[in-house]
């Protein structure tokens, strides 16, 4: 039994996002879905809350209003295994999102995603210190990551 599930709190465009977030990961589905119900004003029939899932991990969000809004402080990481992994997600979370540094975006609902390779620490934390710094300084000055480069870095 897993003990901890990330909750997302939307403004008002969860049913949107479930949409949108289902559609680009694999192994992704809503579970659940709760609505307002009939005599909340303005509200009755929208999503309240929903249970999903994103690429295998299971996700909580609300419609919660827009008292809260997402931050830099909280981000989701996907690992991916190749260039053309990196590309298709960046490409489908930038839009209508904004890009951001090192691998860095805001999706837009304006949820922050990590995109970047599973291997990036072997490229980060080299055991050259040499090699691990040039990588870095590579990566500081990407906005998408880009493997080749990364690694020709380093070299």
């Amino acid at each position: 039994m897993k003990k901890i599930t990330p909750c997302l709190w939307f403004d008002n465009q969860l049913e949107e996002a479930l949409s949108f977030y289902t559609s680009i990961f694999p192994d992704s589905e809503v579970l659940t879905v709760s609505r307002y119900p009939e005599g909340t004003p303005n509200l009755a029939g929208k999503v309240l809350t929903a249970a999903f899932k994103l690429a295998g991990q299971e996700f909580i969000a609300l419609n919660g209003g827009p008292m809260f809004k997402f931050t830099e402080a909280i981000s989701l990481s996907i690992d991916c295994k190749d260039q053309e992994e990196i590309d298709y997600y960046w490409n489908q979370l930038t839009e209508g999102g904004e890009e951001s540094m090192c691998g860095w975006l805001k999706d837009k609902f304006g949820l922050s995603w990590q995109v970047v390779p599973a291997k990036l620490g072997t490229l980060i934390y080299n055991p050259d210190p040499e090699k691990a710094q040039l990588a870095m300084q590579a990566m500081l000055k990407m906005r998408k990551i880009d493997i080749n480069a990364l690694k020709q870095a380093a070299e």
